[in-house]
């Protein structure tokens, strides 16, 4: 540890005389004053919602300086208004901005005027990376179709940002494009200067063009935030509010070919003995490898993105989590090449709530799964993550409206440890995965209508086929219509799926929590003679998302039981239809007590496809920020007062009757713009007429030391009462020896998370994430169902005198750690030094080194006394745009 400390640091030392000598556009903040801005007379100033941009004989300097010859001729745009949190009023903040281009950049000159410059924020951190700062922020919309736009932010110490957005607000943050920026702050404000390279941008070709604009700035200190044109918050999405910026002359196809080498040197130290009696065996692996990122536009409007050999060395690993329900964990993306241009990829079949994130028929993470068979033919020397090959997509938008996703990307067969008939099993086989859609913008932009295929085929050999389908495809049409002045919103879809392979995989498929076919109280049909499975969904929601104070969405989803897309998909469960309806009242104008509030109401139910009641409740959460900028949230769920069933608790067994629960959950943050903040949330509940019950506290502390320096600390504690927690299932599935067993859990989980931000430069950085987990759980009281569908709890269960297999307890321990050095040492150009440590173990009764009993101190301690598993990386790339 101490080596690979002491490397980052000399990393760090060597590369600062480099710093110093090369040139940067993204220039430090000075006190130095601009000259005067340019006079220009009125008649060459923007309107409200129009402005134009002119040509450019020589291209402006980015100095931060008002002065360039090439601002002189320019346009104003100075009617900015504020839209937050006061919409429509003068803002004391005066503002002004002027437009140039040339035959490969655009170029914006922004000046911010303030009042008091010696208070204006401004915070370094790496690319990408918001903070409570002052900030500028640009809205391209270069096809002018108003859903679609490239956004490009700064602030005054010269950090950048950027984001595609798609579909009118959503954001992609993995957008990274290659240009650059100037910053000044001086005596009467501060200064931002844009080179915004047209290849790094979509625009359908042309004799003239014009583009969407919409300009935002932010006053950290005082929460105000401005803009041209005037935004307003009762409309949903904001490109198709940006106003329009005409001027734009033809321009020469830009050679939109970029080429990124790299370079990865990694040395590993894996304990891949028996963690449970303290490590042993340990492997030492040095890698070198290489491989190459291409992006290549095919025209103006579409572009080809490959990836050869992919290495994703530098991205944080997953949040710790321990999951004992019958669903799968849900991980966000965070690979660069599959989060760029995620926008277009989305066909979402299952939104559980208005707040909640949505999942659909392509789920990326399925491309470089850990390995499917490392329990059958692996052990703890096999990888964790499935090599990518190479990948490719083309993304872009024709003439005629229409959108364009094309994905293609192959896995590389892994070995296991295994030897079956003469020739190592695979852990995972060789796979193939293909994503097509597409979209059609109605006529009037108000709407459109797409097409998603997706295709996944495995090269199975004999000791996956028992186990793995050799194809599974998936596809489904979906339509959006906005009307009534684009405050409500139509959305339906349909969609299929067919997997086939072998009658052992295909049983399989059958009889997994997703599907459980084999339950004995249904009439789904388990066939174990098939080698197919195929289904359907279907979607439609009536929504109000603008005008007025009032929100509403109204939303019926269905899963028919064999409806399948988990191969390239995320899928938590088939067999099931929702009812969902949300309302709303959001108060966005501040009064004498708020600054803007918001009020929730919920209520749902959901039932399989032959009309067995799976849940209902309704909720209500409400969220006020107060005239001191904290918030307080609260929120409370009242569930399954109405008879309602379980059909996945006993895993294949009966269905199960739920009782009513109540829960609450609350929160508090403090205001943002302070150098210290923090926030708490607490919640909990119970059920079981009050035999289950739960908990929790989350407090969090964000630390701002220094305009370069960061820190927060969170922590999370967990108790956990559950009347019947899934134990296991003995004898014959199906038959009368079979006992569905439960146990009750008393469970403790002790969460921290820590967080360090030192920012040298712009293009200099260091990150620094830890986070120790540790769940601990004891088993009592086993029982199996008796009635389940009995009235009362205790008529559900009998004591199970059975001992198969019986255990009492758990210890699961976790510590993830990542440190990082980014240097941008050149456009486009990176090196990533990396250190990563990980920590795990899963401890039973029998284990030595098991404590039955919870300690915070000897317990917290524990995880740090388990062997690492350690990884330095050095990652180098270099942008090519011959």
């Amino acid at each position: 540890m101490q080596r690979s400390i002491s490397l980052l640091s000399a990393l760090i030392l060597l590369s600062t005389p480099c710093l110093a000598q090369a040139p940067s556009t993204t220039l430090a903040a000075s006190k130095t004053p601009a000259a005067p801005t340019a006079s220009t007379p009125m008649s060459a100033r923007a309107t409200a919602t129009a402005a134009s941009a002119s040509r450019a004989t020589v291209a402006p300097v980015l100095d931060g300086r008002t002065d360039d010859p090439a601002w002189v001729n320019a346009q104003v745009i100075d009617q900015f208004l504020e839209y937050d949190p006061n919409e429509g009023k003068e803002s004391r903040f005066k503002t002004e901005v002027r437009v140039t281009y040339d035959d490969k950049n655009l170029y914006v000159l922004a000046r911010m005027y303030d009042p008091a410059p010696d208070s204006i924020i401004s915070l370094l951190s790496r690319r990408d990376v918001r903070t409570q700062s002052e900030q500028l922020k640009l809205v391209i919309d270069s096809y002018h179709d108003k859903k679609t736009a490239f956004e490009f932010i700064t602030n005054p110490a010269g950090v950048r940002r950027d984001f595609y957005v798609s579909n009118d607000n959503n954001e992609d943050d993995s957008w990274d494009a290659v240009w650059a920026v100037g910053t000044k702050i001086d005596s009467v404000g501060w200064v931002a200067e844009f080179r915004i390279p047209f290849s790094q941008i979509r625009y359908a070709p042309g004799s003239d063009h014009t583009f969407g604009l919409l300009i935002v700035r932010d006053i950290a200190r005082t929460g105000e935030r401005i803009s041209w044109p005037l935004l307003k918050r009762n409309v949903q999405g904001y490109v198709s509010q940006a106003g329009e910026l005409s001027g734009i002359g033809q321009l020469p196809t830009p050679r939109r070919l970029e080429i990124l080498p790299y370079t990865v040197l990694k040395s590993s130290t894996r304990d891949f003995g028996s963690s449970r009696l303290g490590g042993g065996r340990y492997s030492h692996p040095n890698d070198v490898t290489v491989g190459a990122d291409l992006k290549y536009g095919l025209s103006s409007n579409l572009t080809l993105d490959a990836t050869i050999n992919p290495d994703f060395g530098q991205v944080e690993a997953d949040p710790a989590q321990l999951n004992l329900t019958a669903f799968e964990t849900f991980f966000e993306e965070r690979r660069p090449f599959f989060l760029e241009g995620a926008g277009i990829f989305s066909f979402n079949t299952n939104c559980g709530d208005i707040d909640s994130g949505c999942t659909g028929l392509f789920y990326s993470r399925r491309i470089g799964r850990s390995p499917q068979l490392a329990g059958n033919y692996g052990d703890a020397s096999s990888p964790t993550a499935t090599p990518i090959a190479a990948a490719g997509k083309i993304t872009g938008r024709l003439a005629n409206g229409v959108s364009i996703g094309l994905l293609n990307a192959m896995t590389q067969e892994v070995d296991g440890v295994a030897t079956l008939n003469g020739r190592v099993a695979a852990i995972e086989p060789r796979t193939n995965y293909s994503v097509i859609r597409l979209q059609k913008d109605h006529a009037d932009g108000q709407g459109e209508m797409g097409i998603m295929l997706t295709g996944v085929n495995r090269s199975l050999d004999a000791t996956a086929t028992p186990y793995l389908r050799d194809a599974a495809y998936s596809g489904g049409i979906d339509l959006r219509r906005r009307m009534f002045q684009k405050n409500y919103e139509l959305r339906t879809f349909i969609a299929m799926s067919d997997v086939s392979g072998s009658t052992a995989s295909i049983a399989a498929l059958q009889t997994n929590t997703v599907h459980a076919y084999q339950r004995p109280d249904d009439n789904v049909s388990y066939d174990p003679n098939r080698t197919s499975l195929r289904g359907d969904a279907e979607r439609i929601s009536f929504s109000k998302f603008g005008g007025g104070i009032t929100r509403f969405q109204s939303v019926y989803q269905r899963y028919s039981p064999g409806f399948e897309t988990n191969d390239l998909g995320y899928q938590q469960r088939a067999d099931e239809q929702l009812f969902r309806n949300w309302f709303a009242l959001q108060y966005s104008k501040p009064t004498k007590v708020y600054q803007r509030a918001f009020f929730n109401f919920n209520a749902q139910e959901r039932w399989t496809t032959e009309g067995l009641v799976l849940g209902n409740g309704v909720n209500h959460n409400n969220h006020i920020q107060w005239k001191n900028f904290m918030w307080t949230h609260f929120g409370f769920n009242l569930n399954d007062y109405a008879t309602s069933f379980s059909d996945r608790a006993a895993r294949g067994g009966p269905a199960v009757r739920l009782s009513p629960s109540q829960s609450f959950w609350s929160g508090i943050e403090s205001d943002s713009r302070r150098q210290v903040t923090g926030s708490v949330w607490a919640g909990g509940g119970k059920s079981d007429e009050g035999r289950s019950f739960y908990g929790y506290i989350e407090p969090n502390i964000n630390f701002r030391l220094s305009s370069r320096f960061s820190a927060s600390l969170g922590a999370g504690y967990n108790r956990n009462g559950d009347a019947w927690q899934f134990y296991n299932q003995y004898g014959a599935t199906g038959s009368d020896t079979t006992h569905y067993t439960f146990a009750r859990l008393d469970q403790t989980t002790m969460s921290m998370s820590s967080r360090l931000n030192f920012t040298a430069t712009p293009n200099l950085s260091f990150q620094f994430y830890a986070q120790p987990y540790e769940s601990k759980g004891t088993y009592a009281d086993q029982t199996e169902i008796a009635n389940a569908r009995a009235d009362k709890f205790a008529d559900r269960f009998k004591s199970y005198k059975g001992s198969a297999g019986v255990f009492d307890g758990f210890n699961f321990r976790q510590f993830n750690s990542n440190a990082v050095v980014r240097y941008e040492y050149r456009p486009g150009s990176t090196l990533f030094v990396v250190w990563q440590q990980g920590r795990n173990n899963y401890l039973t009764p029998s284990d030595p080194g098991y404590e039955g009993s919870y300690s915070f101190r000897r317990d917290y301690n524990s995880v740090f006394a388990d062997h690492p598993n350690n990884t330095f990386l050095v990652k180098w790339s270099y942008w090519l745009n011959p």
